[in-house]
């Protein structure tokens, strides 16, 4: 089967995605929070922002590689972290680590995965990255490091734009508790997707045919127990970080070190005083807080604040948004829900899928733009579309 022709964007994952995915599956993967309009603002944010087109260059063949970190890499872009991953398809950490480890492009889990580290570390590749949701035992904590150094990931990434529990309306309504339950309601949802839900019964026989926080299980104490999908056992665990608690980790952790989730740009001094080596602009795609900017309006201004690389997710849908983000001042783009669409949608074909789509869709808007490589980025004139009649240049 030819999957360009049957799946040629994004969105077409997307449809086969919901498809296949029972019903609380997906508005787990699928939902924000609030009236999601922090969501939609993301993509309207992006859709505003235009170039000129180039003409009379000639054949050219397209350079996508990039430096980031020190560390050369095939693609712009990478694999986000995302809470209880195996949720969405089985053994989905196992699969989007050992494609992130066959590519060459960074491979991000998440504290509240449903592997642990010490499950995927057979399966990594020199781009590891491990999301950390703060624990505040300092005990718990240095454990928390030394696992995942151990496993054998090099970079940390702290996410601190979670300091309280986010309501994810749609989610809740679903029925999703955690650890996940199998009611009556969401028995008769798992019954319409048989290819998930034997999947998901090999996967995790003796856990009653369903997946949990396997890096916390040795935390875990009884009053953790049957939760709702958004206050799970990591809650309980976690704290709300501050400054020191960031020096701390840079005092502990040896190799990169990331922050996700900063959207304003006087953070960016400080963060640099502390030795950060990157800032991850995000707004967690619209799943914590309804009332912020969309992440690509506030990119140029944490990109004059600061000499640090920055990373941007928030919005992506195709290799043109992994552009407009690149010329806005990102070093790197991280897509999340990118592909758990493509692996609920295609399987274990479904991350190449998308990478394959997306290098394309970057090649095909590279060559309307005239550029060889992505260097080249930094030197377009950008155009507001949301002003038809007068274009205005966003760098001026």
């Amino acid at each position: 089967m030819d999957l360009h022709q049957n799946y040629p964007g994004l969105w077409d994952l997307r449809a086969r995605a919901k498809a296949r995915l029972p019903r609380f599956v997906w508005e787990y993967l699928d939902s924000a929070t609030g009236a999601e309009a922090t969501k939609h603002r993301n993509r309207a944010a992006l859709d505003q922002i235009g170039f000129l087109p180039s003409i009379l260059h000639g054949p050219q063949e397209v350079d996508l590689t990039t430096s980031f970190l020190g560390r050369d890499l095939p693609l712009p872009f990478g694999i986000a972290p995302l809470g209880m991953s195996g949720l969405i398809w089985p053994d989905a950490e196992g699969h989007l680590a050992r494609f992130g480890a066959r590519s060459g492009i960074p491979y991000a889990l998440s504290t509240v995965a449903s592997q642990s580290p010490e499950d995927l570390a057979p399966h990594l590749g020199s781009e590891a990255w491990f999301q950390l949701y703060p624990p505040k035992d300092e005990d718990i904590r240095r454990d928390m490091l030394e696992r995942a150094r151990k496993a054998g990931f090099n970079t940390l990434v702290l996410t601190v734009d979670v300091p309280v529990a986010s309501r994810r309306e749609r989610q809740v309504r679903s029925g999703l508790t955690q650890p996940p339950r199998l009611t009556p309601r969401l028995l008769a949802q798992v019954a319409q997707c048989p290819t998930w839900a034997i999947g998901m019964a090999l996967q995790h026989r003796g856990q009653g045919g369903m997946p949990h926080m396997r890096t916390l299980d040795k935390y875990i104490t009884e009053n953790s127990k049957g939760l709702s999908s958004t206050a799970h056992i990591g809650y309980l665990l976690r704290t709300s970080p501050d400054w020191d608690y960031v020096k701390w980790l840079r005092d502990n952790w040896q190799g990169a070190f990331v922050i996700k989730g900063v959207m304003r740009a006087e953070d960016a001094a400080p963060l640099e005083q502390i030795g950060v080596d990157a800032l991850w602009v995000s707004n967690h795609a619209g799943r914590q807080f309804d009332a912020a900017p969309a992440s690509i309006e506030v990119l140029p201004e944490l990109r004059a604040a600061t000499f640090l690389p920055l990373i941007f997710d928030s919005g992506i849908e195709g290799g043109l948004d992994i552009l407009r983000a690149l010329a806005l001042g990102a070093d790197f783009v991280m897509l999340g829900r990118a592909f758990h669409f493509a692996l609920a949608a295609l399987g274990t074909a479904g991350p190449a899928h998308l990478c394959d789509i997306l290098r394309k869709d970057l090649e095909a808007n590279m060559g309307q733009l005239g550029l060889r490589s992505l260097s080249e980025l930094k030197t377009l004139q950008i155009r507001n579309l949301a002003l038809q009649s007068n274009p205005a240049d966003l760098n001026a």
